[in-house]
């Protein structure tokens, strides 16, 4: 069992995760009353945000992607800005820029304003639109959680966090954001049409005269002290080992590590590194916590692997000459370990 932080024993970690739960329990609640179905995708962006981590969000339009980050925002108590990323958009439309500012005397200075990146929550709509320059920008300002302009370096707020959407029509004159930039999201979160019980329900609650509105569950430091409390959480050997081996099954098979036909790893082009393990050790903490456990399990590994490793690999030709997809490697790795 991987232990806790030093000076913490794992009664008060008990302690604290039993009083989460309960706080998460009214999180969910809270944005079941406006988000209708999409359970699976709600967990999945609210794991993201516990782990500390950015999602990109892929669905065609209409699913209520937006209207998601925008509940998580009231719901969780972030300051939350949203961008329309379009091929016009340049770097200081999102991360600020220099003004001169001239004074009564005559004396003249530079004055930063601060861009829309200057918020807790960040929704990049439809960031294949922007060009490569735009994207670099922001996604080296996820990484590193600050942004220099003009040398002087301005810190973002904490917690920050970008949940980016894609549209997977309309690629004609789209920018599809390159491999090594993919890696910087936690996870990539499909959003699928809902079923017919929650669209039923989708149909009658907006379309009346009122309409259910977000309400204020958490804030952003009781966010802050359960991302940390996630980082906190034990993990059981055997579910390291499982996140190990089901990494280094979506590698390229390699000299020393023999696979069989149908290994996973006879399909892969190139895989995921160890960012995708960390992401995996934190996402799995988070899970069992939003899902009222104590500690991750096997099937909080296999739950997450597609949205963890899915931007993370590519297949070989052959694979895809068979109709094979990157979803389908990904089941028989998790099977493997699960």
């Amino acid at each position: 069992m991987i232990e806790t932080t030093s000076g913490t024993t794992p009664t008060d970690v008990v302690e604290r995760v039993e009083r989460a739960i309960e706080r998460l329990a009214a999180v969910r609640a809270a944005i079941g009353e406006v988000i209708y179905g999409q359970e699976s995708v709600v967990e999945r962006t609210l794991v993201t945000l516990l782990s500390g981590g950015h999602g990109l969000l892929v669905g065609v339009p209409g699913l209520a992607k937006t209207r998601l980050v925008e509940t998580l925002g009231i719901v969780l108590g972030l300051d939350a800005r949203r961008v329309q990323f379009t091929p016009d958009l340049m770097p200081s439309d999102i991360l600020g820029s220099e003004v001169l500012d001239q004074a009564p005397d005559g004396a003249r200075s530079f004055r930063f304003i601060r861009g829309p990146i200057f918020a807790q929550l960040l929704m990049a709509d439809e960031i294949n639109r922007a060009s490569p320059r735009t994207q670099s920008a922001l996604l080296q300002a996820m990484q590193e959680i600050h942004v220099t302009v003009a040398g002087n370096r301005h810190d973002l707020p904490r917690p920050f966090h970008v949940l980016a959407t894609q549209n997977p029509l309309e690629q004609e004159g789209t920018y599809p954001l390159p491999e090594a930039q993919l890696d910087r999201f936690l996870m990539q979160i499909d959003v699928d049409y809902p079923s017919i019980e929650a669209e039923r329900k989708i149909l009658t609650a907006t379309t009346g005269p009122e309409e259910a509105k977000a309400r204020s569950v958490l804030t952003a430091a009781e966010l802050t002290d359960l991302q940390a409390l996630v980082r906190l959480m034990p993990v059981g050997e055997r579910v390291v080992d499982a996140i190990l081996a089901l990494i280094r099954s979506t590698r390229p098979a390699v000299a020393g590590e023999p696979a069989e036909r149908d290994h996973p790893a006879r399909h892969v082009a190139w895989g995921p590194g160890p960012r995708a393990g960390q992401a995996l050790m934190l996402t799995v903490r988070a899970r069992a916590l939003i899902q009222g456990r104590l500690a991750p399990d096997l099937g909080d590994v296999a739950a997450l692997a597609e949205p963890v490793l899915q931007h993370r690999m590519a297949l070989t030709f052959a694979a895809r000459a068979d109709g094979l997809s990157v979803r389908d490697v990904v089941a028989r790795a998790a099977a493997l370990v699960g």
